[in-house]
């Protein structure tokens, strides 16, 4: 399908006020000053561990499902190194603290699930849910960073996000996500715009989740 706007510009577009809405979030303006209280902070971490082990097996499946032979490379690379990176982060924060037994928080698992549930859907729609993922830490560590102090006690976080590289990756995803869009048809075109806005909504609900250290009521 030929078009003259690049889907992620419509997409991106859709779920801008809700990227605004995370901007505005107490867990990010706090992390940004340094005065996010570590309880909260590592119990967001586990909680993103838990989130990241997931997301490995669902780029592995994209990577699975997508013909070109660059996309499979690159959700593979995304599966095994660009995740590395994180998880090392994780562990910088984490070990002083020791092993948790963490299960996931009722957000934790929704998000989880609904990536999950992309594995029946056009592989354009899965590759489309896993992107806020990238753009959305992408966009907010570059907003924190600005105004982020080097004394921050969550700078290894901001570095992580806000670094170039990161920039390169996530880029690259969204380039596959247009390249994917350019040859879907319009009702494809339309649930992936569809589950990208709600991914960034899952965004938020994550981070807010973690403010209020979530458990389940029963």
């Amino acid at each position: 399908m030929s078009t003259t706007k690049k889907w992620s510009d419509e997409a991106w577009q859709a779920a801008l006020p809700t990227y605004n809405a995370i901007l505005e979030l107490p867990f990010l303006k706090e992390l940004a000053d340094g005065t996010l209280p570590m309880e909260k902070f590592i119990f967001y971490l586990r909680q993103d561990a838990i989130y990241i082990e997931n997301y490995c097996k669902v780029l592995a499946s994209i990577a699975s499902r997508v013909a070109d032979k660059a996309h499979t490379e690159a959700f593979l690379h995304y599966a095994l190194d660009g995740v590395f990176v994180e998880k090392t982060m994780h562990e910088t924060y984490l070990a002083p603290y020791g092993p948790a037994d963490t299960e996931p928080s009722p957000t934790c698992l929704l998000y989880m699930s609904m990536q999950g549930a992309q594995a029946t859907a056009p592989v354009e729609v899965q590759a489309a849910a896993i992107l806020p993922c990238f753009w959305v830490y992408l966009m907010a560590g570059r907003h924190i960073a600005a105004t982020a102090t080097a004394d921050n006690p969550f700078a290894a976080w901001i570095a992580t996000y806000s670094d170039p590289s990161f920039d390169v990756s996530n880029q690259q995803c969204i380039d596959i996500c247009d390249a994917l869009a350019e040859k879907a048809s319009p009702e494809v075109r339309r649930r992936m715009t569809e589950v990208f806005v709600l991914a960034t909504k899952m965004e938020w609900m994550f981070w807010n989740s973690a403010y209020k250290l979530e458990q389940w009521e029963i």
